[in-house]
């Protein structure tokens, strides 16, 4: 042992300091477990912020830089969010509405704004269209319509399903791109039909719309990307548990470490 010691050149109590490490118990070996529990109920989308919120709710005592040193070591990482984005605009079709929300996208009251968008998958040899109405008070989504063509009707579908979930008085503000759907008439006249106000993304400015390209970002890096589903019957049936999850379980930082049902729960008097 003293000639291997020697041979590699370190000091003995190095040598030796080592060699116990090998044998000592790992005393994160729980913490660890906890972590790969957190990660894998989380499909694999939850980074360490998240993770670690979900760690301090179950009574861990634990610091965010020993979580993210763990995860590193343990190789659990969320995917890195990519940005790829489908484009309605079509030129100058109809007619074009303000930026009425104005980057405003904090709610103090459910229902108040909304947010919409239309975003493109590739699922085998098809394309799908995916058009959810957001609801910027708690994040929640409201409705979603989905189908091989990013059509006016699809949309207007989605929007009129977002409607039923109204008091019958309510007025509200819907917000969206200058896509090509958004300017028709169908689109615009469901809107004042229902006592809506329309609010559209300044041209070629898609932070005006923030909030959906995040949600964008999520569904896809945390949901399309780790599922990769193969066939439409896949894409659809993933489509609406990921959403599920996302209203219940999900937790968001911009709610305080909640999911928009917890959230909810938690904030009865806003509802």
């Amino acid at each position: 042992m003293g000639r291997a010691v020697h041979l590699a050149k370190l000091p003995r109590s190095t040598f030796y300091d080592h060699r116990n490490r090998l044998t000592r118990p790992d005393r994160y070996a729980k913490l660890k477990e906890a972590i790969r529990q957190v990660f894998a109920q989380a499909r694999s989308a939850y980074g360490h912020r998240r993770v670690l919120a979900m760690l301090l709710r179950q009574g861990w005592t634990v610091s965010k830089k020993t979580v993210l040193k763990l995860m590193r070591g343990l190789g659990l990482q969320s995917p890195a969010r990519r940005r790829r984005r489908y484009n309605s605009f079509r030129g100058e079709v109809g007619k074009a509405a303000n930026n009425v929300l104005n980057r405003q996208f904090d709610a103090a009251v459910k229902h108040t704004k909304w947010a919409t968008d239309v975003t493109e998958f590739t699922v085998g040899a098809s394309e799908v269209y995916v058009s959810p109405v957001l609801d910027l008070h708690d994040n929640r989504i409201v409705s979603v319509t989905a189908g091989p063509s990013p059509s006016v009707r699809m949309v207007t579908d989605g929007l009129r399903a977002a409607i039923n979930s109204l008091a019958p008085n309510d007025r509200r503000l819907v917000h969206s791109d200058q896509g090509f759907q958004y300017r028709h008439s169908l689109w615009q006249d469901t809107l004042y039909e229902a006592g809506l106000t329309q609010s559209m993304s300044r041209k070629g400015t898609c932070l005006d719309n923030a909030a959906m390209e995040g949600f964008f970002s999520h569904l896809k890096e945390e949901w399309f990307r780790i599922q990769q589903p193969s066939t439409l019957e896949q894409f659809h049936t993933g489509l609406s548990e990921y959403l599920r999850w996302w209203n219940s379980t999900r937790i968001q930082q911009r709610l305080g470490y909640l999911s928009p049902d917890e959230y909810l729960a938690e904030n009865p008097t806003n509802a």
